[in-house]
């Protein structure tokens, strides 16, 4: 059931890097939120909305696999796609690649194989729906044209 990738682009901050130049390892996960963030903004709602709702979206696990470095003002992007869609959870998959100018631009692709650039890390999160006392919820009962919107993925 994955979805289309989303990318946004993101330039590699002196402070997002190490004494040799390299992009500190915790970085990667916010960057993983970013996209998760672009990801949802692209569907029209924001994290606001869903919030004003009652609903939160917390992280229940997380995986972060390095295959090369990221440095000091590489241009990167930031792939972000739904992997799996339940009422109670979902899933997201992110990859982080180094580009050329050409390529540092938003967008979407169909698969994996379409995107450009260098692999740099891969993982995904996996979250589950909650309201504000953090006891599980149905998101197609809460929100169910969010839960529609997320179906059309």
């Amino acid at each position: 059931m994955a979805g289309k990738w989303l990318v946004h682009p993101q330039r590699v901050r002196y402070q997002e890097t190490d004494q040799m130049g390299v992009v500190f390892h915790g970085n990667y996960v916010t960057w993983f939120e970013i996209g998760r963030t672009e990801w949802v903004r692209a569907l029209g709602v924001t994290y606001r909305d869903i919030e004003e709702n009652g609903l939160l979206f917390p992280v229940i696990d997380l995986s972060v696999s390095y295959e090369l470095p990221a440095k000091y003002d590489d241009m990167v992007i930031i792939c972000t796609r739904m992997k799996h869609l339940t009422p109670l959870r979902m899933e997201f998959e992110s990859q982080v690649r180094k580009v050329t100018e050409a390529d540092y631009k938003a967008g979407c692709y169909a698969s994996s194989e379409e995107l450009p650039g260098e692999l740099l890390v891969h993982g995904g999160t996996k979250h589950v729906w909650v309201n504000e006392t953090f006891k599980p919820v149905r998101l197609s009962k809460v929100m169910p044209e969010l839960y529609e919107k997320l179906q059309m993925m």
